[in-house]
């Protein structure tokens, strides 16, 4: 089983990235996908998941609105959609995936993901 991710970057204020997390190894049914992220001297956090079974989501108040995760199930990929970057944005992301059922009440929580990608680095400057 393997998440890569990709798509990190430098980018201006304001402007936008697309991460992507392509998973293999599994089926792609049922599973929950999230994005946690690290910022310098912060802890991980969960900021979306999206469960593929319904495509139900969430999102952490940080990120509602200029965020949005999205999947391709041909691709079995899990895209991460920023907008309106923020320098409070600057972390490494993570994306992370478990079998899904219970998403929503343990989503937030680290423990609750088997699998983990390689982090990608985002950093919002100008």
């Amino acid at each position: 089983v393997q998440l890569q991710a990709f798509g990190g970057g430098l980018v201006q204020p304001g402007g936008s990235l697309r991460l992507s997390c392509v998973v293999s190894g599994f089926t792609f049914d049922e599973y929950a996908i999230a994005w946690f992220r690290q910022g310098p001297g912060k802890t991980r956090e969960a900021i979306s998941w999206i469960f593929t079974a319904d495509s139900s989501t969430y999102y952490a108040d940080s990120v509602k609105g200029r965020f949005t995760i999205t999947r391709d199930n041909a691709k079995n990929t899990v895209y991460l959609q920023m907008n309106n970057l923020e320098p409070e944005d600057t972390a490494v992301y993570y994306c992370a995936g478990s079998y899904g059922t219970n998403v929503r009440y343990f989503g937030l929580e680290e423990a609750f993901y088997t699998y983990w990608g390689q982090g990608t680095q985002v950093t919002v400057s100008s």
